[in-house]
């Protein structure tokens, strides 16, 4: 049997279009509020969404321009809401590697799997901009190649302290009054470039022993990812990277402008670029019906393992999305509802990974 096609949905703000907030259906003071969050995430989740990713900066989202809006919640804080709200979704938050401390961001995201019991992901992503430095109070990182060592860095140190609490670490041994084994924990000791961490982490080690890392192509080396977001702007382009992807699972970026009953995607995007133009971002875009978006993604399930949408407007598109196209979709088998109780790195079919200091499991029979 093939296997199905992810869906996952980019969630921050109120679509990809930067005047989306124009065609909102909630008044512009509900976009930074948990009901906001916890009323998406359920669609998302009741449409049959594999994962949501909810983007993130330090800088305002509608800096540079008129257009936009000018705050957000913390990425991380939303999650941790929306995980709360739902029982089967994926969360993965977008948590920038630039002047960040890795061992915070490894406990709020090792945490955020607890929360979700399972379900959390990571959206790695860097902050060339030099006003991010200044928001941190930190020098800037010097060029593109060094952004790209601290994200390198940043997450091998993450992927290590997920590891330094082995599985069974906690005993809760009432009659020793031990909470846990320190032989069980392990200590990391790395000095990078620009910051040094040693111990081991404060969280426990999550359900997932190892929280699912997505990357855009190119930001990381293969081994340090779990999914490679790829950005091409058509599907030819896109099976051709997918080809060339040494990472276990590949998901396609995909922005997306849908028919409504009122517009069609055409009107609304002329609507929209009466007050700003759609950015170029590298990524295949697909504007018109749902039936032709059905049949594109059911023409990419043969080259990736997913695709992560970028809806025009997000009230608009997803209701079009919901009642149209995932219906048609798992009605074809080409995707599939997320199972209860299953962890996000199941539902994409990736392995839990062995811890790295634990011993290894014997193989057979000793005799």
């Amino acid at each position: 049997m093939p296997t199905p096609l992810h869906l996952a949905l980019e969630i921050d703000g109120d679509g990809a279009h930067p005047a989306a907030w124009r065609r909102a259906a909630h008044p512009p003071d509900a976009l930074l509020t948990p009901r906001r969050v916890r009323g998406i995430a359920t669609i998302a989740e009741n449409a049959g969404f594999t994962l949501v990713t909810l983007d993130d900066d330090m800088l305002p989202p509608g800096t540079g321009t008129a257009a936009g809006p000018v705050g957000r919640i913390g990425a991380v804080e939303r999650a941790a809401f929306a995980a709360a709200s739902t029982s089967v979704l994926g969360i993965a938050p977008v948590v920038s590697t630039s002047y960040a401390e890795p061992f915070h961001t490894s406990s709020q995201l090792a945490s955020l799997d607890h929360i979700s019991v399972g379900r959390a992901g990571w959206v790695v992503a860097i902050s060339p901009a030099p006003d991010t430095a200044r928001a941190w109070g930190r020098p800037p990182v010097d060029g593109p190649e060094a952004h790209l060592r601290e994200a390198n860095d940043s997450v091998r140190v993450a992927r290590d302290l997920w590891d330094s609490w082995e599985d069974d670490a906690v005993i809760r041994d009432v009659a020793s009054s031990r909470y846990l084994d320190r032989d069980r924990l392990h200590y990391i000791d790395f000095t990078g470039e620009t910051f040094a961490v040693k111990g081991p982490a404060i969280v426990p080690r999550s359900p997932q022993g190892q929280l699912v890392v997505f990357a855009p192509d190119g930001l990381l080396p293969a081994e340090q990812v779990d999914v490679t977001l790829v950005s091409r702007p058509d599907p030819a382009q896109l099976r051709r990277a997918r080809a060339d992807s040494a990472t276990p699972r590949a998901f396609a970026e995909v922005e997306v402008a849908l028919d409504t009953p009122s517009a069609t995607a055409a009107d609304r995007l002329a609507d929209l670029e009466r007050h700003s133009p759609w950015p170029d971002r590298g990524r295949l875009r697909y504007t018109g019906g749902a039936d032709g978006l059905v049949r594109l993604f059911t023409e990419l399930a043969a080259s990736v393992d997913g695709v992560r949408l970028h809806p025009l407007v997000l009230d608009e598109d997803l209701a079009v999305l919901s009642r149209l196209v995932l219906p048609a979709l798992s009605l074809a088998r080409v995707t599939a509802r997320p199972v209860p109780g299953a962890s996000l790195r199941t539902t994409l079919g990736l392995p839990r990974p062995a811890n790295r200091y634990a011993p290894a499991a014997p193989t057979g029979d000793a005799r």
